[in-house]
């Protein structure tokens, strides 16, 4: 394309954006692989949309054959916003067109994210390894589904630890996500931790850690067979999820050059964003399409002290080792640029982000110092604060930004970065009591808010009877108040139920070993039920636990039993469809009405939060849409989606924070890439933040990956030998390792003020008996505001309480709290006036109304007339979605494999009738539609009739031809040619026919038909499916069609099934006639046997 640039300088005038030289050298770098380490808000963005335009205004390349990766849609849809203005504004393509008008997009950088793009590549060439391009992406909500789905049919020998099935469906996913991120196959982990097991056999294992290293391994083979069976259910449905698509599309990559040849082809330039956030696929698919020696034009931005996301997958040596992984066509390492000139936080807060991260430019030489924009070397300020309790830090933090925001800080200004949720409830409370605009950003967040915790908690409680951790909850909670008392009591009893158990099996000897052999290794916890044991006390309290005279207060003994009337009336629920669990927990439980009458400005903040919740839970069962996975959106996969969604949150949480004039509160980890004129940083306390190291480690955790398997092994500790002292130092390794990730996030949380950074910590925690103190995250704060008075100030210290101090907080008397907020007087009035009215009405004692004083309004009356219609119409709905029974008309024409369907399952048959659904593409099916087609051009010389869709051969809704690829359609063709029926010459194939059987009409296509010696038809019926599970029933209705139609009687007629794969003729001893047939379909209970074929 021609040039309309030629100098640097003119490309300053047209965008209008000042560079620095570092900048420059990165945009106008030649086409070759290089990489780009850009420091916090060093302008990356603007420096990629920048060599777009170069590249294109100088003529290197056409604005179409650019392709820009990022990770999120969001960052996608301002990538290539940035990149079209650029353009546009430099003459290169046209403007935009205005909204409304119509125009062609052609001429533009594609710009996608990583996903996208893998997605995309198994949908062009995923045929080369067998991947149909009409395979299904699998959501995150139809993932934990099936996973639910595999657990529950999982076999008699699966023997999972003692852990909940919620928390079994998360490992599922764990587990299966982890290989794929690092492409390891089932194989090779099997044969590891076999070889593994072998090692540990012949060492000494002489402490707790060791030993529990073989249970892990054994724990890790029972997982890994269900995560077998949820791959090959996937592939059986042609499902792919995000891991699917990145390890079959690097797959693509490393095994087919011809892929990395094209798509090199079609795309000159290559912009990578965020590189050091991708993991070991992802890395091995761009390196195997766009490095490898090419030398191809990659730039790959990053920052690895932003690597925030090493728990989720990323590993921070793909950006380290960029170089090596895209070398120049030379062979030489690529280069390597820096970008140091932050135009977003002041220098003051620059000068204190340098100093936590001298560490990490340690371990990373390319990272350097950021320095401040010109004119704000001495801008950006720090205040901190170290309260005494956690209290006094919270009325610290909300009176600090209810200050900001009275003397004219927008709220949408100002953001609260926590380390985890955990604190989002009471941030939330403070500062709606200031009267301050607030937002939660998050799933994992929302989890924390009461009311929805509160959900969640009987939702435990209902799908698994030993969530007694949820059940606490309730107990303890502000509704049912039970005191520690009660509590260590109830405990008692369900230990009680389970001695008894255990007594019972005792005295049948054999019995007692097997139930031992059945629990062993299982956490006592977990069996020992507070579900059993409150369930004792329904129904005057008869049962396993009437004798065990143990002295429960009246009050208790009332509220347990209402409690577990409650959940028993709720668990009769659990099989209707996800939503409506969820509002009937709502509504037995009182939450929704409750919060919707209470006056409280923190009420509708939580009735907000609670509608937020269940919009995401809408969002899953939705997304279980068209996943081809069973049934409806269950409540056990969707608390395992919650569960993973809080631990781990493997991309599961999309939400960003929204565009209200609101304080943000969010974590550090969502804060990444956004910027605020406030930062508050609460909770910089020892153990808090940074956090005390944790991760799953795969000597522990049976759904972690062994590290010697992982991609990024060599950036690893590893263990060296099976000892104790060995085990010591790869924890202690480990555990520096994750410090620095804990660094990582600090720099990221302290580089997003432009303006202010508010840090703050406390001594004594809201419910710890050990003191905290401050972190050395909230040390250097205070370091860098004592460094000189313009950089910041101390505005509180506490001083260290004595050795033998309380803390203040379990002290303090205990409040009588109001569920699920306290009232005012005045409305807890009115809320006492209108109980009594009530009752008194439904006593029969209520004073007539003085019809004068009560006399509805012309415009009253008409609402209350719509509210009954409302009334009767939702009264109406709800009665026909219980209905247990449902008549269905059976249509007057049926296909024969309309009536296979009717023989097999009745019910089900009458669901799709009821409800007629589109079915997907079905690839394997077309590929047995072309095997027929290829048979019955061996014998048929005649042009064949057209064919409707339900009359296609191989193409029935139900057939199973299990075809996977066209390889496999040549070994059936060859398997054909081996049977005795390749020679033989048919009467007919494809031969159709229409019969009358019980006042309806049966149609179908009979495969082929051959006469025999004796003068009589065989009719074969071809099968193209590995299992041997044809239904005889087809056979039936093709002999009796054949029959009647020629005039022979049925014994003339023989049929069977010819299975291609193994050559197998399959020759049904009985088949009933006409007489069978027909009671089948006038709903009989059984079909008469006629002759036999």
């Amino acid at each position: 394309m021609p040039a309309r640039l030629t100098r640097p300088e003119e490309l300053r005038e047209l965008l209008g954006i000042p560079f620095t030289p570092e900048q420059l050298a990165c945009v106008t770098a030649p086409p070759e692989p290089q990489a780009i380490v850009a420091g916090a808000g060093s302008g990356k963005t603007t420096v990629m949309a920048a060599r777009v335009v170069w590249l294109t205004g100088t003529g290197q390349v056409a604005p179409e054959r650019i392709l820009g990766l990022t990770f999120t849609n969001k960052a996608a849809g301002e990538l290539s916003e940035r990149v079209r203005k650029a353009l546009a504004r430099a003459g290169i393509t046209e403007p935009a067109a205005e909204p409304g008008e119509a125009g062609e997009p052609g001429g533009e950088p594609r710009i996608s994210t990583y996903h996208a793009f893998a997605g995309q590549l198994l949908r062009d060439h995923g045929l080369r390894l067998g991947i149909e391009p009409a395979a299904r992406l699998l959501a995150d909500a139809g993932r934990f589904q099936l996973a639910a789905e595999v657990l529950r049919s999982a076999p008699a020998d699966f023997e999972p630890p003692g852990v909940s099935f919620t928390t079994l469906v998360t490992d599922l996913i764990a587990l299966e996500g982890e290989l794929s991120e690092h492409l390891v196959t089932p194989e090779r982990l099997r044969a590891f931790d076999t070889a593994l097991l072998a090692d540990l056999e012949r060492a000494e294992l002489t402490n707790a850690d060791l030993r529990l290293v073989p249970k892990t391994a054994l724990g890790r083979g029972q997982l890994l067979g269900v995560v077998e069976e949820y791959r090959a259910r996937k592939r059986a449905r042609d499902l792919l999820d995000f891991g699917d698509q990145i390890a079959l599309a690097a797959t693509l990559a490393r095994e087919v050059p011809e892929v990395g040849r094209l798509l090199r082809e079609e795309f000159a330039v290559v912009l990578l964003d965020e590189y050091q956030d991708t993991s070991v696929a992802q890395r091995v698919m761009l390196a195997g399409l766009f490095g490898g020696g090419t030398g191809h034009a990659v730039t790959a931005v990053g920052d690895p002290c932003q690597a925030i996301y090493g728990w989720r997958g990323a590993s921070v040596a793909n950006l380290d080792d960029f170089p090596e992984h895209f070398p120049r066509r030379d062979g030489t390492p690529a280069h390597r640029h820096s970008l140091s000139e932050n135009r977003r936080s002041g220098g003051r807060l620059l000068t204190l982000a340098n100093r936590l991260s001298a560490p990490l430019r340690e371990r990373h030489p390319a990272v350097v110092p950021l320095r401040p924009a010109e004119g704000a070397e001495l801008a950006g300020v720090v205040r901190c604060a170290l309260h005494t309790t956690h209290a006094e830090e919270l009325a610290w933090l909300a009176d600090t930004i209810a200050h900001r925001v009275a003397t004219g800080t927008p709220p949408g200004e100002i953001a609260v970065l926590c380390r985890t949720a955990a604190e989002f409830a009471d941030i939330q409370r403070v500062l709606v009591e200031r009267e301050v605009p607030v937002e939660v950003v998050g799933l994992a967040g929302l989890l924390h808010l009461p009311e929805v915790a509160d959900l969640v908690a009987v939702c435990q409680v209902l799908a698994d009877p030993t969530a007694n951790a949820a059940l606490v909850r309730l107990l303890t909670g502000p509704r049912w108040r039970i005191g520690p008392r009660d509590l260590a009591l109830l405990g008692r009893r369900a230990r009680l139920l389970v001695r008894r158990v255990d007594e019972r099996a005792g005295a049948e000897g054999a019995e007692a070993e097997r139930l031992a052999a059945a629990v062993e290794g299982t956490d006592p916890a977990e069996i020992t039920s507070l579900a059993d044991a409150l369930d004792t006390f329904v129904d005057g309290g008869s049962g396993a636990g009437d004798d065990d005279e143990l002295p429960f207060s009246a009050e208790a003994r009332v509220r347990f039993a209402h409690l577990a009337a409650e959940i028993r009336e709720l668990r009769r629920s659990l099989g209707d469809p996800l939503m409506d669990v969820l509002h009937r927990v709502l509504a037995v439980t009182g939450l929704e009405v409750e919060l919707s009458a209470s006056p409280q400005a923190l009420a509708a903040r939580r009735r907000e939060t609670l509608s937020a919740f269940l919009d995401v839970a809408a969002g899953f069962a939705a997304g279980r849409a068209g996943t081809a996975v069973d049934g409806e959106a269950t409540l056990p996969a969707f608390l395992g989606f919650l569960r993973a969604a809080a631990q781990y949150d493997k991309g599961l949480d999309g939400s960003l924070p929204g565009g209200e004039d609101t304080v943000k509160v969010l974590t550090a980890h969502k804060a990444k890439g956004l910027e605020w004129d406030v930062v508050a940083v609460p909770g910089l306390c020892a153990g808090v933040f940074p956090a005390k190291a944790s991760r799953d480690s795969w000597l522990r955790q049976a759904r972690a990956l062994p590290h010697p398997l992982r991609g990024d092994a060599e950036t690893l500790p590893a263990i060296e030998e099976w000892s104790a002292t060995a085990h010591k130092e790869y924890v202690a390794a480990v555990a520096e390792q994750l410090s620095l990730e804990e660094l990582r996030l600090g720099y990221v949380t302290f580089t997003r003020p432009r303006a202010l950074l508010l840090g703050s910590g406390h001594w004594w925690g809201p419910s710890q008996k050990k003191r905290r103190g401050p972190s050395d995250f909230l040390t250097a704060l205070r370091a860098h505001c004592e460094a000189g008075p313009d950089h910041g100030e101390v505005e509180v210290w506490a001083d260290e309480p004595p050795e033998d101090a309380e803390n203040p907080a379990l002290a303090a008397p205990e409040r009588d709290l109001a569920w699920p907020l306290p009232l005012d007087p005045v409305a807890l009035e009115r809320r006492r006036a209108a109980a009594g009215a009530v009752l008194a009405r439904l006593a029969g004692q209520a004073q007539e109304p003085d019809p004068e004083e009560d006399e509805l309004t012309p415009e009253e009356q008409r609402a209350v007339a719509s509210w009954d219609r409302d009334l009767a119409a939702l009264t109406g709905e709800l009665r026909q979605a219980r209905a247990a029974v449902r008549e269905v008309p059976l249509p007057l024409s049926l296909s024969a494999s309309q009536v296979q369907r009717l023989a097999a399952d009745p019910d089900g048959f009458a669901r799709e009738l009821a409800r007629p659904m589109p079915r997907p593409p079905q690839p394997a099916a077309r590929r047995g539609t072309r095997f027929h087609a290829w048979v019955e051009s061996r014998f048929e010389e005649l042009p064949l009739p057209m064919l409707g869709l339900d009359e296609l051969p191989g193409g029935e809704p139900d057939a199973d031809s299990e075809i996977r690829d066209e390889r496999e359609l040549e070994a059936l063709k060859d398997a054909f040619a081996r049977t005795p029926y390749a020679s033989r010459r048919p009467y007919r194939v494809e031969a159709p026919f229409q019969i009358q059987l019980a006042g309806r009409v049966i149609s179908g296509r009979i495969d082929a038909v051959y006469r025999t010696r004796s003068g009589g038809f065989e009719i074969i019926d071809w099968k193209t499916a590995r299992r041997q599970e044809a239904d005889p029933l087809q056979l039936a209705i093709y002999r009796l069609a054949w029959a009647e139609r020629h005039g022979l009687r049925l014994g003339q007629v023989s049929a069977a099934f010819l299975y291609v794969r193994s050559g197998e003729l399959v020759r049904p001893s009985v088949l009933p006639g006409r007489r069978g047939i027909e009671r089948l379909l006038l709903g009989e209970d059984s079909w008469e046997p006629n002759e036999p074929g």
